[in-house]
Parts: C-alpha cells; sequence; structure tokens
C-alpha cells in the first residue's frame, strides 16, 4: 500500500467519524427540540391501570402511566425519561407528568387512590418541599389521603436520611408512600427498611410464571409474611395469566395489577370484569391451608454459620473503615469483647455516616460503638430455622439486613446472614412442597416420620392423634369424587383452624386420613372443638333430606339398597413420652389402634389411649 493509499484511507475513517459524530449531534438536537415542544406545549396524556384488592377484588386504585406524543418516538415513557435524563431535564418532565396525571385523574373522576410515579430524585428537590405538588392537588379538589407517591429508582439511591426526612415531610402533608419494584432496584429492600412504606410492589419478574416456579412462589410467601408483620400492603404487578392470578390469590397477597385484571386506558373501568371477579370469589380453602402448612425444618442455624472478621469495642471508627476499605465484600463486622458479642457494625451504615460534612473528623478517632447495633438477633446455635424465620418476621426489618449472631452457651461463634437464611427456608420449603399431598398442601408421609422421629430423638413429650373420616367411600361413589376431595380439603381447614402453628404438626397421610403431633397443653379441648366443627360443616355437603333422616340410600354392588349415616370422623389419640417409642414405626402403629377403637364408636368421637398412663402409673408404684 502507497503512502499515497493510506493516507486517502485515514481521510475516509476521519471523514466518516465525523460524519458520525455529526449526525449524532443532530439526533440529539433533534431530540431535544421535541423535548422542549412536548413541555413547552404539555403534549402527554395519562393511561391509568387499575390496582384491586384480592380479597374482594374491589378497586383500590389506579396508577398513573405516561404517554408521549403518538407520532413522536418519545411516545415511550421509557424514551422519554431516557432523553429527560441526558439533557438534564429529568425533573421538568416528571413535574410535567404528574400534573397531567392528576389533572386527568381529577377530570375523569375515579374512585380511590392515585398512585402517582416519583422518583427519589425528584422527590429531594427544592420545590418539593415546599408544597408544590400539594397546591395543585388542593387546586383539582384530590384530598392528599387519596394519593400514594409511589417511589421509582432510575438511579441508585445514597442518602437514605435525606430521602426519609422527604418521606416524613410528604406524610406529614397526608400522603401515604409506595415503593415500586420490590426486589429490582437498586436498593429496594433497604428502601423498605428506611422508609417504612405503606405499600411495596414486587417486580413483575417474581409475578410472571410464579404458578410454574416454586422458588418465585417462596419469593413473593416470604414478602408477603415480612409485609404482614410489618403492617404493609403488597402488591403484585405484572399479573397476565389467569394461572399467575390464582396463585396470588392463595398466596393472600393483599393487591394485583396487570394486564390480566385491566390494560392501562386513558378511561379505565371504574369496576373490575366479570370473569376476574368469579375467580377471585372461587374455592380458596386450598390456599389457606398452603400458606398455614407447616413443614418443621431439619436443619438448626449453624448451617448458614460464617465467621467473619470481628473487631473488639475499643476499635476507632477509622480503624474499622480500612477493614471494609481493604474488603469490598465485607458487609457486616461483629464487635466481640472476650468471646462475648455486643453488636455489630453494617458497611453501608458506617460509610454513610462518613459521607457526611465533618463526620469523619468528629467520629473517626472514637470507639466503634459510635456506629454499632447494639441489639442485634442472638440465637443459640441449635435454634431450628423455623424458630428463626418467626423472630426475624417479628423483629425490625433492618436486623434482617444485619443478620444473625450465632452464639454456643452464650460464647461468640460466627454470623448468620439474612440471604443465606431466605436461601436455606426457601430450599426447604421446596423440599417440604416435593413431599406435600397434591390436594391439602399438608406435609405427606416423608415429613411426618421425619417430625415423629425428630420429637423421638429430642425425647419430647407429644400427642399423636390419628384423624380418619367414616363412611366416606359411600359418599365418594354417590356424590362424585369432586364433592369427596371437597370434604377432605374442608377436614384440613377444620384440622388448622384448631392447632396451634408454632407448637402443633397436621400432615395428610393420604385418601381421607390424617395426623396431628400435639404440643399443645390443652390438646384434648381442641379434639373436642375439631369434632363440634366438623359436625357442623359436614352438613353443608348434605341435601335437607338426607340430613333429616340423618343418612341416606344408596345400592352395593349387589344391587340392594343400604342406608349410609353422614360422614363422620373419627380420632384416635396416644401419648408419646420420652423413651417410651423409639420410631416412628411405633407411634405409628399405635396410633393406628387407637383410631381403630374410636372407629368402633358412632358419630364423630374421640378415643384416648389410656394403657401408656396405666403402665406409668404401676411402675411408680
Amino acid at each position: 500500500m502507497t503512502d499515497d493509499t493510506l493516507e486517502y484511507a485515514f481521510y475516509e475513517a476521519v471523514s466518516d467519524s465525523v460524519t458520525s459524530e455529526t449526525l449524532s449531534q443532530e439526533k440529539n438536537a433533534a431530540v431535544l427540540t421535541q423535548l422542549h415542544r412536548i413541555i413547552r406545549h404539555q403534549l402527554l396524556s395519562a393511561r391509568f391501570q387499575p390496582i384491586i384488592q384480592m380479597h374482594s377484588g374491589e378497586i383500590l386504585g389506579y396508577e398513573g402511566l405516561i404517554r408521549g406524543p403518538s407520532d413522536s418516538a418519545l411516545h415511550s415513557p421509557l424514551n422519554l425519561f431516557k432523553a429527560a435524563a441526558e439533557h438534564h431535564l429529568t425533573v421538568t418532565v416528571e413535574h410535567l407528568c404528574r400534573r397531567i396525571v392528576l389533572e386527568q385523574f381529577a377530570a375523569l373522576n375515579l374512585p380511590g387512590k392515585l398512585f402517582l410515579n416519583v422518583s427519589p430524585e425528584c422527590l429531594l428537590q427544592r420545590d418539593a418541599k415546599h408544597g408544590e405538588t400539594l397546591d395543585y392537588i388542593h387546586e383539582l379538589g384530590i384530598n392528599p389521603q387519596r394519593v400514594i407517591i409511589e417511589l421509582t429508582e432510575y438511579q441508585p439511591t445514597h442518602d437514605y436520611s435525606l430521602l426519609r426526612e422527604a418521606v416524613l415531610h410528604y406524610r406529614n402533608m397526608g400522603f401515604e408512600i409506595a415503593i415500586d419494584d420490590l426486589g429490582e432496584g437498586f436498593s429496594s429492600l433497604r428502601l423498605w427498611s428506611e422508609l417504612k412504606p405503606e405499600y411495596v410492589k414486587i417486580d413483575m419478574h417474581f409475578i410472571q410464571g410464579i404458578d410454574l416456579d416454586p422458588v418465585k412462589m417462596q419469593f413473593v410467601r416470604s414478602i408477603q409474611s415480612i409485609a404482614e408483620q410489618c403492617g404493609t400492603h403488597v402488591v403484585a404487578e405484572g399479573i397476565e395469566t389467569q394461572a399467575e392470578l390464582i396463585a396470588i390469590r392463595d398466596l393472600g397477597v393483599s393487591c394485583g395489577q396487570g394486564y390480566h385484571i385491566a390494560r392501562p386506558h386513558a378511561t379505565p373501568d371504574k369496576a373490575i370484569s366479570a370473569n376476574v371477579a368469579k375467580l377471585l370469589s372461587g374455592h380458596l380453602s386450598n390456599g389457606k391451608l398452603r400458606q398455614n402448612a407447616r413443614f418443621e425444618p431439619e436443619s438448626t442455624i449453624e448451617k448458614i454459620l460464617k465467621t467473619p472478621i470481628t473487631v473488639r469495642s475499643s476499635m476507632l471508627n477509622n480503624e474499622v473503615d480500612a477493614l471494609f476499605l481493604r474488603d469490598p465484600k465485607l458487609q457486616i463486622i461483629p464487635i466481640v469483647d472476650d468471646g462475648i458479642a455486643i453488636g455489630l457494625i453494617n458497611r453501608y451504615h458506617m460509610i454513610d455516616c462518613f459521607a457526611r460534612p465533618f463526620q469523619r473528623e468528629l467520629y473517626g478517632k472514637k470507639a466503634c460503638t459510635v456506629f454499632m447495633e447494639a441489639l442485634p438477633i442472638i440465637v443459640d446455635k441449635n435454634t431450628s430455622m423455623q424458630e428463626v424465620s418467626h423472630i426475624i418476621v417479628e423483629a425490625n426489618p433492618d436486623q434482617l439486613i444485619n443478620g444473625i449472631i450465632i452464639t454456643d452457651q452464650g460464647q461468640y461463634l460466627g454470623l448468620g446472614t439474612g440471604p443465606d437464611l431466605m436461601r436455606e427456608i426457601t430450599q426447604m420449603q421446596i423440599k417440604a412442597a416435593r413431599y406435600a399431598n397434591p390436594l391439602t398442601q399438608l406435609p405427606g408421609n416423608v415429613p411426618i416420620n421425619e417430625h415423629i422421629d425428630e420429637l423421638l430423638q429430642k425425647h419430647t413429650s407429644f400427642v399423636a392423634c390419628y384423624c380418619d373420616l367414616d363412611h366416606f367411600k359411600p359418599f365418594n361413589d354417590m356424590y362424585g369424587y369432586r364433592r369427596g376431595d371437597d370434604i377432605i380439603q374442608m377436614t384440613g381447614e377444620v384440622l388448622m383452624q384448631h392447632c396451634d402453628a408454632q407448637h402443633d404438626f397436621i400432615g395428610h397421610i393420604g385418601g381421607d386420613d390424617f395426623i396431628i403431633l400435639f404440643q399443645s397443653s390443652d390438646w384434648e379441648q381442641r379434639c373436642q372443638a375439631i369434632l363440634e366443627n366438623f359436625a357442623s360443616a359436614i352438613q353443608d355437603f348434605y341435601s335437607h333430606e338426607d340430613k333429616a333422616h340423618g343418612g341416606y340410600l344408596s345400592e352395593d354392588r349387589q344391587g340392594k339398597k343400604v342406608f349410609h349415616p353422614l360422614v363422620s370422623l373419627s380420632l384416635g389419640v396416644v401419648k408419646s413420652r420420652p423413651q417410651q417409642y423409639y420410631s416412628h414405626h411405633q407411634i405409628s402403629i399405635a396410633a393406628s389402634d387407637a383410631k381403630k377403637q374410636a372407629k368402633k364408636i358412632h358419630g364423630n368421637s374421640l378415643f384416648i389411649d389410656r394403657r401408656s398412663e396405666t403402665e406409668a402409673n404401676s411402675l411408680q408404684k
């Protein structure tokens, strides 16, 4: 290649680069012109998507969404806000969007609340603090208590204390707060902990296909459980199929939103469709059982034990900060003096504090207890995962982020993190679901046997109650298996209602057989309440004539008319004291014998095998 050729090629490359840069500049100039035109002439329109209350089907309110001009590349809200960010017009565009949404919400006279999208960046602006939105809402005649500020993260949030202050300011003006896309954003879990919103919206990733994905199911179940303890309403967004709607309904999630309920519309309906209403009012017993089913894990908290670096309470904050800077993966440092854990230091809390003016100068040479979480969750290494999960649910959400200190007879052993705990519990729930009865979702034979063996190994006293339906097969043959399944589900519900979820275990052996492992001291009263409740509930499955006669006539296999009594429930009880039984096989045989005795008694019956008590008394004499 000659020098002339090289020079020409270089010229062409430079020329192409200049042309590309020129085109890019022209494109940016055109976009900026469109943005200014949209802002100047307010060329935006609102769409409203209903958010419903899952238990009733009533519309809680509407999320206000925005659209650009239909003939513009900025019609999509994603393109609109991307262009606004690139030209430093985010706050201006967002204020305009807010105004358009509020105006059209008022003009349509829509019922319920308005979920109004606001970025943390906009919430922290000076004019936001001076009540511009509140003044405009009053102009339109909207009560601030009907407006929910829905925080949407377009970029990471760092100044949590300032954001918390802004949220408090809005709350004092009468607004409620929602966090959007929980599980997707940069720091949504911490936002939940810091801001304590009235609503959290679960990112649609965890909703779409939830009926086919046990991990997504467990994630949503965990979030719902935490929300119930925090007094927060959960909104499942992105519900696009009937199966997803049913799954969300059965999990007990408060609110729902998505295309299967209703699409965003300029003039939305003020009530949900008949089809959605019918689904929401459907049979919920299976969902209730699934929610309340208790699967006792085998693992203790020691399984997730980690041993991060520890420091003494006398270490200076500058030294602790240096440890965090040296190891980017280090999130929590336990403070331990002479084997006793006295607190935790959270990486983000310390960095956040040091980022403020003069904080490093004021506190850098002071003891690290200044930034310490002084009331961490502390549990013994033998505490079960189930017990720890209950402690976490009742605790402050911050403590889930900070982790759990694990001890051995009071001496510090190590740390368990919140994500590890949730991952382990999720895996245990998946395992339990694998062995659950498909009809009731109660634990099946494998977890039943494991639970009995665990109680025996721990030398725990308990009462095994074998529950069996009488005259069930003739009913099934007469009325059909679907009605038979309804009776089995009803039986499971009755058992659940009269057991203590913290102490008692209910398993579905199969067919019409159940077992309860009572550790509640008032187990006998609970058994009597079960029988009374069942006797009342079973009446709903028969005609007035059958109830009046106490049964019904049907033909047996020989064609003869045979009278069958109403289905009843027999409970056979056997008590297990320490070192009396040694395996689930022995318990199974003893409980089956007690059940056979109960079935000899007419109607709903309870038989308690008291032979073990007699033998124990005779040995004492």
